[in-house]
């Protein structure tokens, strides 16, 4: 009976062990470039962090692993990730359908707008070196954000350097795509390229304008009351990929506003979860 009883608690503890998440810094040997911010991290309200010196993935693996992982981009404007319900509170119900779950904390631009889709790219180049360890398939790995982190989402999708940074597929919730201040989300266009950006940098950053035919397949969600970025950043991603013939699918939702996240509160929370989970199962194409 004591065999059992001892059988049982390790097997309790190492089940435990598996669950818990790994940290892992992007740039252990310091990173290639910076955004100018140093002191400590700011750990805000609701589970907001900002001044981001050292950035990180959280790696959250599935028991019974099917061989995809996503890497969720929080939103903040740029200014500041919103770590819980556009980050870390998802993770569960991702394991639950088998996939790997990755949080990323990338630092924000201050001015220097290469520095999130580098940190970025490093994740992603992260997630497939560590893809046998954490029983990750290196071709079922998508990049996911919501609102600014849908810009880095599509800024991955559109801008990726190589094969390695190349996600498999994309998710974006009421996502900031373009950087044309007339339907824009000003505060994500001057912490990314500045009040006074050149004509250059802001056609380079409108997502809308660089996807091509290599661009990953996506899932869209978003409320058309949305007042903080309008809708028509992720009609017209969308109409984007179509012409280019890039399989794409996208949910509107009459009510909800802009951040609801994994939040209870939103009406159509159910749906949105429900038509992504039958995407990730069925629809994507691997």
């Amino acid at each position: 009976m004591k065999t059992i009883l001892i059988t049982v608690l390790l097997s309790l503890a190492m089940s435990v062990q598996a669950q818990k998440p790994i940290e892992l810094p992007l740039w252990p040997n310091g990173a290639p470039n910076t955004n100018g911010q140093k002191g400590e991290e700011k750990d805000g309200e609701n589970g907001r962090v900002s001044n981001i010196i050292k950035p990180d993935i959280t790696v959250y693996c599935a028991d019974k692993p099917n061989g995809m992982a996503i890497i969720m981009c929080p939103g903040g404007g740029y200014a500041r990730l919103a770590m819980n319900h556009e980050g870390h509170d998802m993770a569960a119900w991702f394991n639950t359908q088998g996939i790997t779950y990755i949080v990323l904390k990338y630092r924000m631009p201050n001015g220097h707008n290469e520095v999130p889709l580098s940190d970025a790219e490093q994740a992603i180049r992260l997630v497939r070196q560590h893809a046998a360890e954490w029983k990750i398939d290196p071709i079922k790995v998508g990049i996911m954000g919501a609102s600014a982190g849908g810009h880095l989402a599509s800024t991955l999708a559109t801008h990726y350097s190589s094969k390695e940074t190349r996600p498999d597929f994309q998710i974006l919730l009421y996502p900031v795509v373009t950087m044309n201040p007339s339907y824009t989300h000003a505060g994500s266009r001057e912490n990314l390229i500045t009040k006074a950006p050149t004509e250059e940098l802001q056609k380079k950053y409108s997502n809308e304008l660089q996807v091509t035919a290599k661009t990953p397949q996506a899932f869209i969600a978003l409320s058309s009351d949305d007042g903080a970025v309008p809708p028509q950043n992720s009609v017209n991603y969308y109409l984007a990929l179509l012409k280019n013939n890039v399989s794409a699918t996208m949910h509107i939702y009459p009510t909800g506003g802009h951040g609801w996240g994994f939040r209870d509160n939103f009406t159509y929370k159910r749906q949105w979860t429900e038509e992504l989970e039958k995407w990730l199962r069925d629809g994507v194409k691997l």
